[in-house]
């Protein structure tokens, strides 16, 4: 049995998050972004976010289940911050550091929310 789902935000570094980009894809995980646009479009310095959205399961695929999808909240080459989704297994989630305090997560929650989609930016392009 896996932890309950944390509702916590946590901050990640590019190269930890190509890491966990990678993990999805090598997992066939659906909620992710191709790894070679993420380590193109991403800023290299950056810190990136993630919140853990709710459980998803996969009855067909125990191996790999559950995973929680997260928010993603990721700052791109020209500065500005894009939302997307990304499937993170627990322990993989766990791992990451607890970093932020109370007002930074609820600064972090705000940006979330008013963040256009990484696919409305790949649009405008």
């Amino acid at each position: 049995m896996t932890a309950p789902l944390p509702r916590t935000i946590r901050a990640v570094s590019t190269e930890r998050l190509l890491l966990l980009e990678e993990e999805a894809a090598a997992l066939g995980f659906s909620q992710r972004l191709p790894v070679e646009w993420v380590r193109e479009h991403a800023a290299a310095s950056a810190t990136h976010h993630l919140f853990p959205l709710f459980v998803h399961e996969l009855r067909h695929r125990p191996e790999v289940s559950p995973q929680w999808r997260c928010h993603l909240l990721l700052t791109v080459v020209t500065g500005e911050e894009i939302v997307s989704l990304l499937d993170v297994r627990p322990e993989s989630f766990q791992a990451l550091p607890e970093t932020l305090d109370p007002a930074a997560k609820t600064d972090v929650h705000r940006r979330m929310q008013r963040a256009r989609t990484q696919s409305a930016y790949q649009v405008a392009e």
